[in-house]
């Protein structure tokens, strides 16, 4: 679930890397029934890019081909959608959807959904199972204005473990974000919080929107609005402890969903805001 979106005028930051404006290249634009997309994961075996909506859409995730048509349309019978915010896939191709977006850091029923990978032939597939979770750090619902850090717009499944970042919507917003790791198994859990790092403090240009791993698991990237965050040489999966840098995208839109498509490249999704997004972007790190 996302607040009133904003364009605005981007402010390129003195930390980061800059990439010219053909780095961002539009691969299709998403059909016009998605219209809020909050997550995108991708197949290569078959060329096809997995997505979902957030709060007040379907429980369904729809698979698109590589000219952006629908190719299926799958409905989760056993999900509710309370605030889908990200979808991911673990290196045996079953699907993981986030239903953990907490605008006010008031909700109690925080959940990620496991989609088998046989259950995406079907029109109505179900979910495996559910992992419940909270945050041990949060004891008030919702806490005190400068304490929202607990809403997530982005995750990725590595090596048996979801790992989380968070979407700060404190006031006085300052660019802080926190890492929380939690065990692939079902039943519920307390998520464990494993790092913490900064962006900068314009919340327009640095709140964290989505995030990714590459196929090595040797780079990871966060979005925002008009750059990415990229961390690599972390031990293990202390990714924070590794070098963090910020890389300019030239391109300000509400963007809300990025997956690695190999190694060095990314696919990013934005909605349509004000004529401006709703496509499907491909770019190439450096």
């Amino acid at each position: 679930m996302k607040k009133p979106f904003f364009l605005a005028i981007s402010i390129v930051l003195l930390a980061c890397q800059q990439q010219s404006n053909s780095d961002l290249k539009t691969i299709f634009s998403l059909p016009k029934k998605l219209k809020e997309v909050s997550g995108i994961t991708y197949f290569p075996e078959t060329n096809l890019i997995y997505t979902l909506e957030d709060s007040g859409n379907a429980n369904k995730i729809y698979a698109l081909n590589s000219d952006g048509k629908t190719n299926k349309t799958i409905t989760v019978t056993n999900a509710a959608n309370v605030d889908w915010e990200d979808i991911t896939k673990d290196k045996n191709g079953n699907i993981y959807i986030g239903d953990f977006g907490n605008n006010d850091n008031e909700r109690q029923d925080l959940c990620i959904y496991k989609v088998a990978k046989n259950e995406l032939n079907k029109e109505n597939a179900v979910a495996e199972y559910k992992v419940s979770f909270s945050y041990p750090e949060q004891t008030e619902f919702p806490p005190k204005k400068k304490e929202l850090f607990y809403d997530v717009e982005g995750f990725f499944e590595y090596q048996n473990y979801f790992y989380l970042f968070t979407k700060n919507r404190s006031k006085n917003f300052d660019g802080t974000a926190f890492i929380y790791k939690i065990l692939n198994a079902p039943g519920t859990q307390k998520a464990t919080k494993i790092g913490e790092f900064k962006t900068c403090d314009n919340y327009n240009h640095c709140v964290l929107t989505s995030a990714t791993i590459s196929p090595d698991g040797k780079k990871v990237v966060l979005l925002s609005h008009d750059k990415i965050v990229l961390f690599k040489n972390y031990p293990g999966d202390l990714f924070n402890k590794g070098t963090q840098t910020e890389i300019s995208l030239n391109h300000f839109s509400q963007k809300e969903a990025i997956v690695f498509k190999d190694n060095t490249t990314l696919l990013i999704a934005d909605e349509k805001t004000n004529k401006i997004g709703g496509k499907v972007y491909e770019f190439k790190l450096k």
